[in-house]
């Protein structure tokens, strides 16, 4: 069975004739049409005063076919491209903006037609939704196709982490359409095939990192968001690519375990805090008692003896060390009462 992957289509950039300087010529051969209508309804008078019927149905002729030059014109706003076909042979894409005359025969219905099949609409609902009424589409006829960037606001997914935790997740992608003729011919509809490409990549990339707790080493979701950002992009770039679609940009825009999780998950998040929060409280208290018992010694305060340091290093870090405030109780008697 052959598997071989369909060959790929190319941008081929063209120029068409100016569209002003077209008008001004269809123009004039309309008024010398008319002219020449109204020269055959007059026929030859010096032979007789009925109409020339060979010049009026010429003239009828050339009239359709500038009815057919004057839909040949069309406009492109900046950062819009349109592709031209000609009875299916692709024959270029324009890019520059302004008033542009082609030929009248090159297609001008939507190059992007809506797929019916599993997943199709829903996500082509998705790319709309995500692009904006204000994201300029631009695929209202005449194989136009928007060339300026669009944000592909993903929906929170549910899905297992490299631990198998579940978790939530979302990202936002912006991207462009980079090479017309790809986006036109290489896949059924480029906008339903960016949402639904996007979607699946975010579910291999979750499975990939941890979302907290690596290895030694290892990145993970929420603590190298920029690495793990960048590695979805490359992984979108690589998808994209055979639909003639650029990344500018990818970034997770929520990460959040799942919420029959969440919990114990906060619980083990808080003892850890109070973990590292007691290791900094004990490395501090360890070292305000080295300092004060070496201030002591070296300022000939008071000598004491081991059982004595002990005794005194064992009460600096209760007081240190306690969550409560401590209460001293005053010795009045010896230091050996």
């Amino acid at each position: 069975m052959n598997t071989s992957p369909a060959p790929s289509n190319h941008e081929n950039v063209v120029r068409v004739q100016n569209g002003w300087a077209m008008l001004a010529l269809l123009i004039i051969f309309l008024l010398g049409d008319f002219g020449l209508l109204l020269f055959a309804a007059k026929g030859d008078r010096g032979v007789s005063n009925s109409p020339n019927g060979i010049l009026m149905v010429l003239s009828i002729l050339f009239f359709v076919v500038l009815v057919i030059l004057f839909k040949g014109f069309f406009t492109l706003q900046p950062n819009e491209a349109r592709v031209l076909v000609l009875f299916g042979d692709y024959k270029g894409t324009v890019r520059t903006s302004g008033f542009h005359w082609g030929n009248p025969f090159y297609t001008n219905g939507s190059s992007q037609p809506i797929s019916l099949q599993s997943g199709g609409l829903q996500a082509k609902l998705a790319a709309a939704k995500s692009a904006g009424s204000g994201s300029a589409r631009s695929l209202s006829g005449r194989n136009k196709i928007s060339l300026r960037a669009r944000t592909l606001n993903g929906e929170k997914l549910k899905v297992n982490d490299k631990r198998g935790n579940p978790i939530e997740i979302a990202a936002v992608v912006v991207w462009r359409v980079q090479d017309t003729a790809q986006a036109t011919f290489d896949v059924d509809n480029y906008e339903s095939y960016v949402a639904t490409q996007s979607e699946s990549a975010l579910r291999h990339l979750a499975s990939l990192y941890s979302y907290d707790y690596g290895e030694e080493h290892e990145n993970t979701l929420r603590g190298n968001v920029a690495e793990v950002s960048q590695a979805l992009r490359n992984e979108l770039q690589e998808r994209f690519g055979r639909a003639g679609v650029a990344v500018d940009e990818a970034r997770l825009t929520h990460l959040a375990y799942a919420p029959e999780i969440a919990q114990a998950m906060l619980r083990r998040q808080q003892a850890e805090a109070v973990i590292a929060a007691r290791q900094k409280i004990v490395q501090g208290a360890v070292s305000m008692v080295e300092m004060a018992l070496k201030e002591l010694a070296e300022k000939h305060v008071v000598n004491l003896d081991d059982e004595r340091r002990a005794a005194m290093v064992s009460n600096l870090m209760v007081v240190l060390c306690g969550e409560s405030e401590v209460h001293p109780v005053v010795n009045t008697g010896t230091l050996y009462s």
